[in-house]
């Protein structure tokens, strides 16, 4: 069972600013943001983005599901209009360990991203 995430970023308040933007539309809130950490989750926080060390290079996928379609769409949506890039508009998924219905971007320091929901 995963416990939590962090993830290091380059400027904290435009990543906030990002994950707010993707998460809010799924029902995420912050639960936490002092000392250089920001926390996101729907009852605790699970997802943390952190300015305390230089973010280093390499590969990561970070995957969050919605309830609905309308909120994978709305969190690319956020996600694009607050300096994240698309990279796959929303629609049908069939990859592995995707849902059927997903939108990929990418967060301002590169992160891949995906929001998805499993539709019958």
């Amino acid at each position: 069972m995963l416990h939590h995430v962090v993830v290091e970023v380059s400027d904290l308040d435009r990543s906030a600013a990002f994950y707010d933007a993707v998460l809010g539309p799924l029902g995420w809130r912050r639960h936490f943001d002092e000392d250089q950490i920001v926390g996101w989750g729907i009852a605790k926080p699970v997802f943390f983005i952190s300015g305390r060390h230089e973010p280093r290079p390499g590969f990561g996928l970070i995957a969050f599901t919605s309830v609905g379609i309308a909120g994978v769409k709305a969190a690319w949506e956020g996600g694009c209009a607050t300096g994240g890039k698309g990279v796959s508009d929303p629609g049908v998924s069939r990859g592995h360990a995707s849902g059927s219905y997903s939108a990929f971007l990418q967060d301002p320091d590169g992160y891949d991203v995906e929001v998805t929901v499993g539709v019958a």
